[in-house]
């Protein structure tokens, strides 16, 4: 063997676990070929993935199998049980893959483990607004739970989150998006340029907005600001008295009939939309995109105040080691290294590595989701279905333009407790 081919092996098993990797080989008596058989032992693998069903998708489970060995049990809840899961149930998982203000309530309680920087390959590639806050140097840190403020902790055994960058990362990002309001073009018979445009009488019984209060609420604060009904110092993190004037507000627009239903699921805004029961409401790019599937026209809409943004990640469950950790790191690499981002990408997603995911997109697809440019043949979804047609734009445009004109993320406030009991109220009245 040369000393050339010494150095490759070399590099291989760094990026591929190092020094823990060749622990668990000594320990297994392997000493000598430790790659080839902790790449063996890798494969027969099992790790216990659950988390909302955005991003749980059987594909992901499936390619990863496929390349990595390792088999992925996914499992998908809705929001709240996802917390609740996360926190009270720490021996029931392996991988929680979370989003960010999820992250806020979750990594404090101690059931989570910090990544390794240094055992993440892509991690320098990441966009920075996750570990900056900026998606340029000279972009504003937009309001609500900002990704990169619970992105790091102090230390390995840690629970606090830092305010700078350190070694210690909460949990890895793989999916996020700047949501706005979907619209049916052909029914709502002018054109829409606020968030406030929600509340015009002309949709009365029309307009829906998503019950997750959480989220929920950073759509609300959207309206009532642009409506001029609250000015708030921190959308992201609401005073008691913001609150009572935002849920007030909400009662006597629901108790005037305004809205026609408050949806907590993906399937249940796209039938409310496809249906035409609903003109204008909160959605999600890849609802509005499956309602276009169907033959229906249906906008995601750039509006003037900016975009309400959300993000989820990877994160480490504290109780795994050895083998079990080894190959959480080898997944979160591999999804880290190309093909799960075009696949997210091509659902309207946004991938954490875009260098990587470029390489496993076409010329046309990549400019057409992260470029804004006009899509040269049909735009496919992941299965191969016709999304867009040839000439077509995305909706509002590139990532820079989307991403870049973000006003706030789904947030978890230090009144989260009171919010959601007021949230509660409301959606009882």
């Amino acid at each position: 063997m040369t000393m050339k081919t010494n150095k490759r092996l070399a590099r291989r098993a760094i990026l591929r676990g190092g020094a823990i990797a060749a622990g668990t080989a000594i320990g297994s008596g392997a000493v000598g070929g430790f790659p080839t058989i902790w790449a063996q032992n890798i494969r027969n693998v099992t790790l216990r993935q659950f988390g909302t069903g955005v991003s749980n998708q059987n594909a992901i489970a499936e390619k990863c199998k496929q390349d990595l060995g390792i088999t992925l049990q996914m499992t998908a809840l809705d929001s709240d049980a996802v917390v609740q899961r996360a926190v009270t149930q720490p021996k029931s998982y392996d991988i929680a893959d979370i989003e960010y203000w999820m992250c806020k309530k979750v990594f404090p309680a101690g059931t989570l483990q910090p990544m390794d920087v240094t055992r993440i390959k892509n991690f320098d590639k990441i966009v920075p607004i996750f570990t900056t806050g900026k998606l340029t140097p000279s972009s504003n840190i937009a309001q609500g739970t900002a990704p990169h403020s619970v992105g790091f902790v102090e230390s390995k055994t840690s629970t606090k989150f830092s305010k700078t960058q350190t070694k210690w990362f909460t949990m890895i990002p793989t999916i996020y998006n700047a949501d706005t309001l979907g619209i049916r073009p052909d029914l709502v018979g002018r054109p829409i340029t606020n968030w406030k445009d929600i509340l015009d009488p002309k949709f009365k019984g029309k307009t829906s907005i998503l019950n997750i209060p959480s989220i929920g609420i950073m759509d609300a604060a959207m309206i009532c600001e642009s409506a001029g009904i609250v000015k708030y110092g921190d959308k992201g993190n609401m005073t008691k008295a913001e609150i009572d004037k935002t849920i007030n507000f909400l009662i006597e627009t629901k108790k005037a009939g305004q809205f026609r239903a408050f949806w907590k699921t993906f399937d249940e805004s796209v039938n409310l939309m496809a249906s035409g029961e609903v003109v204008i409401q909160s959605m999600w790019s890849p609802a509005v995109t499956a309602v276009r599937s169907k033959g229906i026209p249906c906008v995601y809409q750039p509006l003037a105040e900016g975009y309400r943004a959300w993000g989820g990640g990877l994160a480490l469950a504290k109780n795994l080691t050895g083998l079990q950790l080894d190959a959480a790191y080898e997944y979160i690499n591999w999804y880290l290294s190309g093909w799960v981002g075009a696949y997210l990408n091509r659902q309207g997603y946004y991938s954490a590595v875009l260098e990587t995911a470029k390489q496993h997109m076409s010329e046309d697809e990549w400019g057409f989701w992260m470029e804004g440019k006009p899509a040269k043949g049909d735009i496919k979804n992941p299965l191969g279905q016709v999304m867009e047609k040839a000439g077509a734009v995305r909706d509002g445009g590139s990532f820079a333009d989307r991403m870049g004109k973000v006003a706030c993320w789904n947030a978890v406030m230090d009144e989260d407790r009171y919010m959601v009991q007021k949230w509660n109220q409301f959606i009882a009245a």
